[in-house]
């Protein structure tokens, strides 16, 4: 091989690491999957860089050390994962964290030939000579020759290790750079989908937080009004249902956003109730005009409780509008057919089956096939007649 040949290789090699990098590049923003951004970096530095093998050390805050989360190739069959952790005090780690900003080889990784040159050069410090050497010793015992250390605003989140090309020679600069490059992308990446774990971990948390005390809201509802006990959890279990039914028998995508927002709905949707006296909710005989219309400003006064919270809006449709009819004569604004939010019409079959089903202070309940009968008569004018149908087919097959 020529020199010009030679050099020309070297060119298109550094043209396609940087092909491989901007593509790397691409795919981390995309993922939000530690393990997955590490097994990307190690796979690409086995199979690209025709390295024997290669293995990533990450930061566990349980373990208070590095732990092996990823190994390719030669020497991965004989090293466990998750059962190889280098404590954060051991001296490679410790050699990381003091030269972090002041690399000793004028590069931004770790050469084993480099730095056992460096041992004899004279050029370096005493102390830092005897830290050296027992780092090159780690270094043999992990069977590698270049480490590349993983920076996040100065910490060490994790690093990699390389061992021996395949066809046995030394590593060029472009493909050590190529390395440190990948690591400090791989380094915000890995913090990226760790503070997006956080993020989902606590979004979660306070779902939760927020589901049980909707329940509790819901609890109170009903020890207040004490005819309609388990009224709320069986308007949200039809509701659920005849949604995921909607979604089945029409191209209408419900997603889980729908799905949540529903499930809080269904259960908040007498929260208003709270401002009704008990006098009225428990009354044995007819209830008076005053008293009817009474009742009917429940949806509002439950909108004006959940308003001041920013989540609740999806929610608040259906507090709102459940009692709305697909006629326009429904309260408290006399929407219309499409007008009234799916999440209400479908409250609004679940809360009025479950009325019909249930003794009241003033009536006895129906039996079910006269309540069925009564939904089917109404669909078209009280009850939107898709959320009609997919209720109508779930008691058909005994799934209401």
């Amino acid at each position: 091989m020529t020199t010009h040949d030679f050099s020309s290789n070297i060119k298109n090699m550094a043209i396609d690491y940087k092909k491989e990098l901007q593509n790397a590049a691409r795919n981390m923003i995309f993922t939000h999957d530690t393990d997955l951004l590490i097994k990307m970096i190690v796979r690409m530095a086995v199979n690209k860089a025709k390295i024997t093998h290669a293995s990533f050390f990450l930061y566990n805050q349980d373990k208070q050390g590095y732990l092996l989360t990823v190994s390719k190739g030669s020497l991965s069959k004989k090293v466990p994962l998750d059962l190889i952790c280098i404590d954060k005090d051991d001296v490679l780690i410790r050699f990381f964290r003091e030269h972090k900003n002041s690399f000793i080889f004028g590069r931004e990784a770790l050469v084993y030939e480099e730095a056992k040159a460096g041992l004899t050069s004279g050029k370096i410090k005493q102390e830092t000579r005897q830290q050296l050497a027992q780092v090159l010793y780690q270094m043999e015992l992990l069977e590698t020759v270049v480490c590349v250390p993983s920076y996040f605003r100065d910490k060490l989140l994790g690093f990699l290790l390389l061992g021996r090309k395949s066809n046995g020679r030394k590593f060029l600069d472009e493909e050590l750079d190529f390395f440190v490059a990948l690591n400090s992308n791989v380094a915000m990446a890995i913090r990226n989908a760790q503070l997006f774990k956080e993020l989902e971990y606590e979004l979660d948390r306070k779902r939760q937080m927020f589901l049980r005390t909707t329940i509790a809201l819901a609890a109170a509802i009903e020890a207040k009004d004490h005819y309609t006990h388990g009224h709320t959890t069986r308007v949200t279990s039809f509701s659920l249902e005849i949604a995921k039914r909607i979604d089945r028998n029409t191209r209408k995508t419900l997603n889980d956003k729908f799905l949540e927002d529903l499930h809080v709905a269904s259960l908040l949707h007498d929260i208003g109730k709270i401002g009704v006296p008990e006098h009225i909710l428990n009354k044995r005989s007819e209830l008076t005009v005053g008293e009817r219309n009474r009742i009917k400003e429940h949806p509002m006064i439950g909108v004006n409780i959940l308003k001041p919270i920013k989540e609740l809006e999806g929610p608040m449709l259906g507090v709102r509008y459940h009692h709305e009819r697909f006629d326009g004569k429904g309260y408290p604004e006399g929407l219309k057919g499409e007008q009234i939010p799916l999440v209400a019409s479908i409250i609004s079959v679940a809360d009025s089956f479950d009325a019909m089903t249930t003794d009241r202070p003033y009536r006895q309940a129906l039996l079910k096939e006269s309540a069925v009968n009564e939904i089917r008569s109404l669909s078209g004018r009280q009850f939107c007649p898709s959320v009609a149908d997919a209720f109508l087919e779930l008691c058909q097959e005994g799934k209401i």
